[in-house]
């Protein structure tokens, strides 16, 4: 009887069973790379680190430079400056509320677009990973790959992605909507007259975003045996499941 019933399944659910098989070949090959007990070379935690960082930037890169990337992600999505809270809650008393919001699209449509030119940038700290940040990022913080990112790109990062900004905020006219607020609340009597610098803050809080997400992607290859996409990420990240 059980294997009448076995021959039927196999006929009705072929598809199932397949899936099923596939997804435990890929347990399976995690298991047998957690449980190697060949010690870590130092060229695979290299090899294995570079690739986590790899896969995680060019990740985010793809994630945060799409349409509404910033936008529509609550995490890292790009408000109006500090100083301009008061004068945004303002102008909104005063019905230009769709200006506004118009205003703030520009900027996260800013950091979208520069955000198309990060993931080249990545790749020089990338390369020059040696033995001894592989081994502190491998026996460091969920987010240790990602501040030793952080910590060699982020001047240039800074440099680099301004220009992209400029140019980002002159493309999709940010001076349409943000000069316009800005000298209508300027004229209000008694209010503190404001002017911050666009081209700085939206370079910081798009640099801010993505490397929040990156420390996003660097978590998951942390801790999900599934994210870990090839055998040396297994390898190495799965050294870390034992302890």
């Amino acid at each position: 009887m059980k294997k009448i019933f076995l021959i039927t399944a196999i006929l009705i659910c072929p598809g199932l069973i397949y899936s099923q098989n596939t997804y435990q070949d890929i347990i399976n090959k995690t298991k047998k790379t957690i449980t190697d007990n060949k010690p870590l070379t130092n060229t695979e935690v290299i090899k294995g680190l570079k690739e986590a960082l790899s896969v995680g930037t060019n990740n985010s890169a793809k994630k945060v430079s799409a349409i509404d990337g910033y936008f529509k992600n609550p995490l890292i999505k790009i408000l109006l400056p500090p100083e301009a809270v008061k004068m945004e809650k303002t102008l909104r008393g005063m019905g230009m509320g769709q200006q506004v919001d118009k205003c703030i699209l520009t900027l996260n449509r800013a950091a979208e677009e520069a955000a198309k030119q990060a993931a080249p940038i990545f790749l020089n700290a990338i390369t020059q990973l040696t033995i001894t940040d592989g081994m502190n990022i491998l026996k460091g913080a969920n987010n240790a790959a990602t501040q030793y990112l952080k910590s060699k790109t982020i001047n240039d990062l800074k440099a680099k992605f301004k220009p992209v900004v400029r140019n980002a905020l002159q493309k999709v006219q940010i001076t349409k909507y943000w000069n316009p607020l800005m000298t209508k609340y300027n004229k209000i009597p008694m209010v503190q007259k404001i002017n911050p610098n666009l081209e700085d803050y939206v370079t910081n809080k798009a640099l801010e975003g993505l490397f929040k997400t990156i420390e996003g992607e660097e978590l998951k290859i942390r801790k999900d045996p599934l994210a870990r996409i090839s055998d040396i990420l297994r390898k190495v990240f799965g050294s870390l499941d034992k302890k």
